[in-house]
């Protein structure tokens, strides 16, 4: 698919939207294909993946065309100033929910294997600080926790802190 090109699954209607990476797993083929983002609308629910992205207009561009969305699952994690093209930061996590009009954002790609230099919860800490004046509500499930549409607004609290 190309980026804005959208195909149904039987009642889910699935649209490839644009993400800022680069591509490839070979060692011939890097940027050989897109990378992007998912647009996932149910019977009653729209969610949005962002893929591995750093941040830029394309949110606000996916926001215009399919938002609002009940539930968007944002990259935040394994980032470093010299990989802003590819990795958002924290504060730019949260900034990005905004701007593709997420009810509530779930940060993803922080609690896996390390990449960059920060802290393992310095992701979230930071995405939640960022959020709280933004407006936008973050879940944080426990890793390999069931989350539920209709109980989106429930918080475990910071239980990551328990672990450090």
């Amino acid at each position: 698919m190309n980026w804005w090109d959208e195909t149904k699954l039987g009642n889910i209607q699935l649209a490839f939207t644009p993400a800022r990476h680069f591509s490839g797993r070979g060692l011939t083929n890097r940027n050989s294909t897109l990378w992007g983002s998912w647009v996932i609308t149910g019977k009653e629910d729209t969610l949005f993946f962002s893929g591995d992205s750093g941040y830029g207009d394309h949110f606000k561009a996916i926001g215009d065309k399919y938002g609002p969305f009940d539930f968007a699952m944002m990259e935040c994690g394994q980032y470093n100033e010299k990989w802003a093209q590819i990795h958002m930061m924290p504060e730019e996590t949260a900034q990005a929910g905004v701007d593709v009009k997420a009810k509530t954002i779930m940060p993803i790609h922080w609690g896996s294997f390390t990449l960059a230099l920060h802290d393992w919860t310095d992701p979230v800490a930071r995405v939640t600080k960022a959020a709280k004046p933004l407006n936008i509500e973050v879940l944080i499930p426990k890793i390999g926790e069931s989350i539920w549409m209709e109980d989106l607004k429930v918080s475990n609290g910071d239980w990551w802190k328990e672990l450090i």
